[in-house]
């Protein structure tokens, strides 16, 4: 908590198509499917009475921090944000990720001081289309290109485009001034984790200053535009959801656990 600010402020807002969770009102708790782990939910289905179809949380590492995988019938997308971790006995640093299909096992672990940003939902199978098998990445390898022809604006994009995957993970970086180009209203929604910088970010009718460490929830249709603000370039990490039939989505999906 940060002692300097007023008592009884913070800048998190929760609404009915959006919400800006900001650090200063994380409270950590135990996380189910990690062992001697806590962290914090950010995004979930309980979120504005199940409006969000996906987890979002934050993982705090320790000596006994494990997981051996998602909830039955959940993918899960790891990336580290500080710190190591392992993944069956092998490194992985800041900056890497893994994506695991839904039923997937193995060996997790994060050490003290590493932080790791989670998301999950539940896979949808795609009649004729076969399961993806796991991936794991780095950012800097991980194909990335000018926005809609803007050098400014450069977007990663960590899992491949294609049908069999129902989640994409993107980063998307800004350099000091830049802007999205217009105001995107869509089907997908998203959960984004600010990781550097700041700027400003319009969510429906709101603006709202936002910083690193801050998380966002845009509900299918909210209207959302950002700009990239002060001396350092801005990036974020974002979840959609994608390939998938909007009549048979799940209003709510269930059996997730963070």
């Amino acid at each position: 908590m940060d002692m300097n600010s007023p008592f009884g402020v913070t800048r998190t807002v929760v609404e009915s198509n959006h919400a800006l969770i900001a650090p200063d009102g994380h409270v950590l708790s135990p996380l189910p499917g990690w062992q001697d782990t806590e962290g914090v939910v950010l995004i979930s289905p309980v979120l504005r009475g199940g409006g969000p179809r996906f987890v979002q949380y934050l993982v705090h590492g320790s000596s006994g921090c494990r997981s051996t995988g998602a909830a039955a019938g959940v993918e899960r997308l790891v990336y580290v944000l500080l710190g190591n971790a392992t993944l069956d006995g092998a490194k992985m640093g800041p900056d890497t990720f893994a994506w695991f299909p839904a039923d997937d096992s193995y060996e997790l672990t994060a050490g003290e001081g590493a932080s790791l940003l989670v998301f999950e939902k539940q896979y949808e199978p795609l009649a004729g289309v076969a399961s993806p098998a796991r991936i794991t990445g780095s950012l800097c390898d991980a194909p990335c290109e000018p926005f809609m022809g803007d050098s400014e604006a450069m977007l990663t994009t960590l899992l491949p485009v294609e049908a069999a995957f129902d989640m994409a993970v993107n980063v998307f970086s800004f350099r000091p001034g830049t802007t999205l180009p217009f105001v995107e209203t869509h089907v997908m929604e998203h959960g984004l984790y600010m990781k550097e910088g700041q700027g400003i970010y319009r969510l429906g009718d709101c603006w709202y200053p936002v910083q690193a460490g801050d998380t966002i929830w845009m509900a299918s249709y909210c209207p959302q535009w950002f700009v990239a603000m002060g001396k350092e370039s801005a990036s974020y990490i974002y979840y959609k959801d994608i390939h998938r039939d909007p009549l048979f989505v799940k209003t709510q999906a269930k059996g997730q656990q963070a």
